[in-house]
């Protein structure tokens, strides 16, 4: 192994011993109890963007470790109702936001209940930007017509197009084979504005030429942008990720970035962050909502917010949401706050992984000095050639941008140790009387919820 090797091999070491020391030593939860209400307030001197997520799916996929629930038609509108509810005492509290993204989840599960979930959001804060995600079965012209005006970003979560590897996950059977997926996406382009294609890479036992192919497959639909993210493992996802694709001993993760890089340079495409990839005439784009919007707050069963320094989190278990939106309460069950350093730490690696971190408004937004209070992490990133200063902005090398990949990889691998915390209370608690009134329905929830199964 050679020195640049050697060097470089301990400067992915460190980032990830870094992300995992900041995300184990500050997540200190502090879960509220009913004498401590937290009430979200705007700043009037911040901008922020809503978010809004969608408990919902079919099946569940084993590398997916988000907050979900087994879809029922009756409690998704009771939840979609409780869901605009929560948006409304959200704008008498006085927040603006320019921009909304849908996440889950499956967010096009219920067309319907989410049409007016978006038009609400619009008329209530004018809303002129909306992302979303999708999987392949939601993606017909039919369905997506419905969306003209509303979403105009939508990200298709495809994983891969190797009919093998899709057959291990269970998607062929639920979404396909490869050819069908394709056709899907073919007939989708040109209905949404922009259409983000998702995939993942180094997967258990994926090969170089499936990676490619994978690649070549995107580009040849050719939608506006490709993704391609890490496998994130975690406690919740590692024991389905190696009963469905198996276990390997080789990590291909900086060698198969490299070949992803390389592939797309070679025409038609250019890199617009870490690891998303612009049609050409398209590098305007953005993939992490994180990256632009520093600040957001989040509604939903389970939704996370990021609020003046704290992580804010919503009720997880359905019941308690709703109760809580029902009532007027404040659906905050718990927070944990952050020291300034690993704010600002937060910050720089996001605005590093969008491509760009501009010194004087990085310093202006967040009362810093970059270059002193970043001192230890900027001349280690300038010792291993991992980033350049150039017109008064820090960029990522090549290498740079592998090591933020691999930062935003473990930072959202971190979150489950967030969800991990209340996956029991999630669960739903058994009692003869739970019930939860919708607009024009009463349903029994204690009946509704029990039958599926509940994934974190």
């Amino acid at each position: 192994m050679g020195v640049k090797n050697i060097i470089e091999s301990f400067a992915v070491a460190y980032a990830h011993r870094s992300i995992q020391k900041s995300l184990y030593n500050e997540f200190n939860i502090n879960i509220l109890d009913e004498n401590q209400i937290y009430t979200k307030r705007p700043d009037p001197q911040k901008s922020y963007m809503l978010y809004a997520h969608v408990p919902f799916c079919h099946t569940f996929c084993p590398y997916c470790s988000f907050h979900k629930y087994h879809y029922e038609q009756e409690l998704a509108k009771i939840y979609f109702e409780n869901l605009r509810c929560e948006m409304k005492q959200v704008k008498e509290a006085g927040f603006k936001f320019n921009s909304l993204y849908v996440g889950g989840g499956t967010t096009l599960i219920n067309e319907p209940e989410l049409e007016k979930t978006l038009i609400l959001a619009k008329d209530l804060f004018g809303i002129t930007e909306i992302s979303a995600e999708s999987d392949p079965n939601h993606i017909s012209p039919e369905s997506l017509k419905r969306f003209n005006g509303l979403i105009d970003r939508l990200s298709v979560g495809v994983q891969s197009f190797d009919d093998d590897t899709l057959k291990k996950v269970g998607r062929y059977e639920k979404f396909g084979s490869s050819k069908e997926v394709q056709s899907r996406l073919e007939k989708a382009l040109g209905l949404i504005p922009v259409i983000s294609l998702d995939l993942i890479f180094n997967l258990p036992n994926q090969t170089k030429q499936q990676l490619i192919n994978d690649i070549n497959i995107s580009k040849q639909i050719a939608p506006e942008q490709i993704t391609l993210y890490p496998l994130m493992k975690s406690d919740l996802t590692r024991d389905n990720i190696a009963r469905s694709l198996g276990v390997s001993s080789v990590d291909n993760e900086r060698e198969f970035y490299e070949i992803i890089v390389d592939e797309f340079k070679k025409g038609g495409y250019s890199q617009n962050n870490a690891w998303a990839f612009s049609r050409n005439g398209c590098d305007h784009l953005r993939d992490e909502y994180v990256g632009s919007n520093h600040e957001y707050l989040g509604v939903g069963s389970g939704a996370f917010s990021f609020l003046n320094g704290e992580l804010v989190i919503n009720a997880f278990n359905l019941l308690e949401y709703g109760r809580r939106v029902k009532a007027g309460e404040s659906t905050v069950i718990a927070k944990c706050g952050f020291s300034k350093k690993e704010r600002l730490k937060y910050i720089f690696l996001t605005e590093l992984f969008d491509g760009s971190v501009n010194i004087k408004k990085y310093n202006q937004n967040n009362a810093a000095n970059l270059y002193k209070d970043l001192f230890v992490e900027i001349n280690l990133l300038k010792m291993v050639n991992a980033i350049y200063e150039e017109n008064g902005c820090i960029k990522p090398t090549f290498f740079g941008k592998y090591i933020c990949v691999v930062l935003m990889r473990d930072f959202y691998a971190g979150m489950d140790k967030v969800r991990a915390i209340f996956k029991d209370d999630a669960r739903i608690k058994r009692g003869k009387n739970l019930h939860i009134m919708s607009e024009n329905t009463e349903v029994d929830f204690e009946q509704a919820i029990s039958r599926p199964k509940v994934a974190i």
